[in-house]
This record gives C-alpha cells, sequence and structure tokens, in this order.
C-alpha cells in the first residue's frame, strides 16, 4: 500500500515565514516517525539559498496521521543545511528544553478572510459591521461568521492527534481562536504549527483565506490578534510562593529582556500593543493577577491553587512563531537565579 506523507516546513519569508508543503509517496510505509525519511527542497525557490546552490534538507521531527486524505500523513519537518546543520530560519532548533520541563499552551487568534472584498467575514464592503460587543464567544448568523469552517478544522485536528483545547468566536467580527497545549516546548510549537497549516488548507475548500496579521484592519478600534503564550516549568507548578513568582516575572522587565521578546513576537507588534484592546504598550512591562491589560497575566487560578500552576505573555502576536516564543521565554525563565 502507498501513503501520501505531506511534508510541512517554514520558509525563509521576511518578516513573516510561511508555510511550505509538498507530498511525498512512501510504499508500505510502518506509520512511526522513524519510518519518515529525510528529504530536500529548492531554497531558491522559499527565499532560503541562492540559485546555484538550493538543496535544502527537511529533518521530519513529527508525525499526525491526516484524516482529510486517504493513507495521508502529516510530517512536520526542521530545514537544515545541505551539511545538516539548522538552517538560519530553523526558530525549532533554538529552543532548549530538552526534558521537555516547560509545559505551552498557545491560544491563536486569527481572521477568516473574504479575498474577494480584502475584509474579514461579516464586513460590509463599504463601512464596518455593528462595534465590538457582540461577536465574542457569539452565536447566530448576526454575530458568527464562518462557524463552518471553523468547526470543520477542529474535527480534523482532534482526529490528526492535536492537542487542541478549545475554539471560540474573539471579540471582532470575522475573528476565532483556538487552544494548543502540550508538555515540552517542541511538542507545542509542533502542534501549533500544524494545526495552523490544517486551517490554511481546510479555508482553501471554501475559497477564504486565513489572515494572522496582528492588527489586519489597521489603527481602528477594532481588536488585534494575538498568541497568548501560557507557560509553566517544575517551578511555576510546584513551587508555592509568590515571591518566586515575582521574581521569574520581573525577570522579563529589563529594557534588553522586553527587547529581545519583541523582537521574537511577531511583526507589526507596535500596531496591536498599544495600551488599549487588552494589551500594554510595546516599551512597558508590567505583571498583575487577573490583569489582561499587563505584559504578563497571573491567573487567578495560579493564586488560587497556592501560587502553583502557570503565567500568560500576552504580547506574542498571532503571526509569532511559536518555537521562537517558546525558546525566548525559556531563556529569560532559565536566567532568573
Amino acid at each position: 500500500m502507498k501513503s501520501k506523507l505531506e511534508y510541512i516546513w517554514l520558509d525563509g519569508t521576511v518578516p513573516t515565514q510561511q508555510l511550505r508543503s509538498k507530498t511525498k509517496i512512501v510504499s508500505n510505509f510502518g506509520g512511526k516517525l522513524a519510518d519518515c525519511p529525510m528529504w530536500s527542497f529548492d531554497g531558491s525557490s522559499t527565499n532560503q539559498a541562492a540559485g546555484g546552490s538550493s538543496d535544502l534538507q527537511l529533518k521530519p521531527v513529527a508525525l499526525y496521521p491526516d484524516p482529510a486524505r486517504k493513507n495521508g500523513w502529516l510530517v512536520m519537518t526542521e530545514v537544515l543545511n545541505a551539511n545538516g546543520t539548522p538552517h538560519p530560519t530553523n526558530g525549532r532548533a533554538t529552543i532548549i528544553d530538552e526534558d521537555a520541563d516547560f509545559w505551552f499552551g498557545f491560544e491563536q487568534e486569527y481572521f477568516l478572510y473574504d479575498p474577494s472584498t480584502n475584509l474579514p467575514l461579516g464586513f460590509p464592503v463599504n463601512g464596518y459591521p455593528a462595534p465590538q460587543g457582540p461577536y465574542y464567544c457569539s452565536v447566530g448568523a448576526k454575530n458568527a461568521f464562518g462557524r463552518e469552517i471553523v468547526e470543520e478544522h477542529l474535527d480534523i485536528c482532534l482526529e490528526a492527534g492535536l492537542n487542541v483545547e478549545g475554539i471560540n468566536a474573539e471579540v471582532a467580527a470575522g475573528q476565532w481562536e483556538f487552544q494548543v497545549f502540550a508538555k515540552g516546548a517542541h511538542d507545542a510549537g509542533d502542534q501549533t504549527w500544524v494545526a495552523r497549516y490544517l486551517l490554511e488548507r481546510t479555508a482553501e475548500k471554501y475559497g477564504i483565506a486565513i489572515n494572522w496579521h496582528c492588527k489586519p484592519l489597521g489603527d481602528t478600534d477594532w481588536n488585534g490578534s494575538g498568541m497568548h503564550a501560557n507557560f509553566s516549568n517544575s517551578v511555576l507548578r510546584t513551587c508555592g510562593s509568590k515571591e518566586t513568582y515575582e521574581k521569574i516575572c520581573k525577570a522579563f522587565a529589563p529594557a534588553d529582556i522586553i527587547k529581545a521578546h519583541i523582537e521574537v513576537y511577531g511583526a507589526d507588534n507596535h500596531l496591536r500593543l498599544t495600551g488599549k484592546h487588552e494589551t500594554q504598550s510595546i516599551d512597558k512591562f508590567s505583571f498583575g493577577i487577573s490583569d489582561r491589560g499587563a505584559s504578563i497575566r497571573i491567573p487567578i487560578a495560579t493564586v488560587e491553587n497556592n501560587w502553583k500552576g502557570w503565567l500568560e505573555d500576552r504580547r506574542p502576536n498571532s503571526a509569532a512563531d511559536p518555537y521562537k516564543v517558546a525558546a525566548r521565554i525559556i531563556k529569560t525563565v532559565h536566567g532568573v537565579k
């Protein structure tokens, strides 16, 4: 029997990398990651290599069944140079979490866009729909737009074995969210990227585009899109100490650390992190209990559990690379003495 292996990778598009994929037909596939062969691609066509030396390698790192294709599999890969070293665009290779001590939950927001109007679903060609208010967690044709796409995507993700923990309509018309959780930064990044891939591919059938930009509606009163990063390690999960939590939060506060995080938290984040619409200003840092206007929110559930739980960095935007976000958060937390 022949199987279809869809190799997925991130290209070299600047400032925001894009998903690429191609299908490899394999006979008598064993259904294990170790059974996925290395493969190559033309890096000169993906902004990752020069034409005179264009071969780059795809290293399989995660494998999931593909419910939408007969005998199909989804293969998440890392991009390597011809000599086997990580390519500069390979954010996954920068993660230092070999013991999977860090757990991540990414809240992925996005807009469903109609390519014929270049507007979100629910937006009239001229003007705007009714102001924000009725769309968040909404139901009904007046307020919820594109549910059939969102529901199909959820089903496919669950059938593929992705740990999607929920979905909901978001604050703006045509805006939605899904949440992915995994124990281990590599796994969390893999699953988030594959969930993004499946959303793009599902929406293709409906002639709808996915807009990952953090502020696609520009300088308006419509909310932007984030990818809030909920994170914990064994210390945060077990310390039972308010002082420890505050010490870790304060490690994110120095100006050079703020800059390092913003650099990997997604392009154009200055349009979203304005201090309005449930955000802190891009050049400031704050943390607080149950404060959605802070840079880092301390969930009330963590406090009620005697300071054992997690933190939420609200600054990463919807187009950020979860690999790079996780790598940066881990580096900052590891720096706490």
